[in-house]
């Protein structure tokens, strides 16, 4: 799955004025390939989005794979598939994006938090052992940054307890844990290509399982509950009539977000190894710094470089995160809050009684870390700018 045209990354930056966090990587072929979808006529879902889910399905091991508009919508159809009922309890991280969370919400769980690893970032199987109840259904642990949870650890829990496991690998594409991909250890794995993700498609997500029955069931819910989708409907073979079999969403991806996605996936590995290279220089820059800077990568594990996140300690530094943020911005840096703890937010407080206090870890870090910009796209000089911010930062 490799384009002919090798990415180029140029030593100097091109561009002297801001520098967008998380801006993707789009080349030519991408752009060429929603051209050509514009001008097939056929815009919605169709065989760009089945080529998509087949190459997906590939790369990742995978029996099934379902496209869909993102990964929440990837979450929530899961968390339905499983078979997972009103009032059951389902544990996930306190250190996570909204998304996660807002999806156990929305298909009528209890969202149970458990605090984090301080080093890892991740999620605490121990914290999660102590969380579990009669009423505990599921554990949805998220692999934060794109570095691995420690799966064996947490699929041993759930199978003690007889829990289902949706693994939440937004940021985990390429994440593997002694060799096995993430997202295939539970029962259903859900990814997002945002725009800011390390392949994108603008929006979207996918759903990988071996569980067909509850494939057919993600499919069937993300296009309203019908047996038939509109490629099949009003394809050259004829009308084909269709009935709603469930009380399905709108939650398919459409062949313009798929054209972009089947070109990305062919220079997953080139990309990956450009955020590397970026990764290393950071990490070498900011050694002598008073900062905390990624725990290094564990053994049997591949990292998917997601987020290269600093933690800002107002003690050590000699000012506080969010000075830090303005200060970089004010030198044309972009950079990224990833995240501030679940308990933070004024919603889940009313609605939950979650207090900070409670996950320390995930409370300090939510209030320390900054994400700096890790794009495949950013070139030599653009790394140079943001080592040089960092560093000018931290001395004034």
């Amino acid at each position: 799955m490799k384009d002919k045209k090798t990415p180029e990354f140029p030593a100097t930056s091109m561009n002297g004025g801001f520098l967008v966090y998380g801006s993707p990587a789009i080349e030519e072929t991408e752009i060429q390939e929603v051209v050509a979808c514009l001008r097939s006529g056929w815009l919605g879902t169709g065989p760009k989005v089945a080529q998509f889910e087949e190459d997906f399905k590939r790369y990742k091991g995978a029996r099934c794979a379902i496209a869909v508009n993102s990964c929440t919508a990837a979450l929530h159809l899961s968390m339905l598939a499983a078979g997972l009922q009103p009032g059951d309890e389902v544990i996930t991280t306190a250190m996570t994006f909204c998304a996660t969370v807002n999806a156990i919400i929305h298909a009528g769980l209890k969202p149970v938090l458990a605090d984090i690893d301080s080093v890892t970032m991740n999620l605490d199987p121990e914290q999660v052992a102590h969380k579990i109840t009669e009423r505990t259904r599921a554990i949805v642990p998220v692999h934060f940054a794109g570095r691995p949870c420690p799966m064996d650890t947490i699929m041993d829990i759930a199978r003690h307890h007889g829990l289902k496991v949706i693994e939440d690998c937004a940021h985990a594409i390429e994440t593997e844990f002694r060799g096995q991909h993430a997202g295939t250890f539970g029962d259903f794995g859900c990814f997002s290509f945002y725009a800011t993700k390390n392949i994108v498609t603008g929006e979207g997500g996918m759903v990988i399982t071996n569980d067909q029955e509850g494939a057919a069931r993600i499919k069937r819910l993300a296009l309203h509950g019908m047996t038939q989708d509109a490629w099949r409907r009003f394809g050259d073979e004829g009308y084909k009539h269709y009935h709603v079999v469930d009380c399905g969403f709108k939650y398919n991806m459409m062949d313009l977000q798929a054209a972009i996605g089947v070109h990305q996936l062919r220079r997953i590995e080139p990309y990956a190894s450009r955020r590397q290279a970026i990764w290393d220089r950071y990490t070498k820059a900011f050694s002598d710094l008073p900062l905390t800077v990624p725990a290094p990568i564990e053994p049997e594990t591949r990292h998917a470089r997601h987020l290269y996140t600093i933690l800002v300690d107002q003690a050590r530094c000699g000012i506080d995160r969010d000075a830090f943020l303005q200060a970089m911005t004010a030198r044309n840096i972009g950079v990224g809050v990833h995240y501030l703890s679940l308990p933070e937010h004024p919603f889940y407080q009313e609605r939950f009684g979650w207090r900070p206090e409670d996950y320390p870890q995930a409370m300090r870090i939510g209030r320390q870390t900054v994400s700096l910009p890790l794009s495949a796209k950013l070139k030599e000089g653009d790394v140079d700018n943001v080592i040089r911010a960092v560093e000018g930062v931290l001395h004034a």
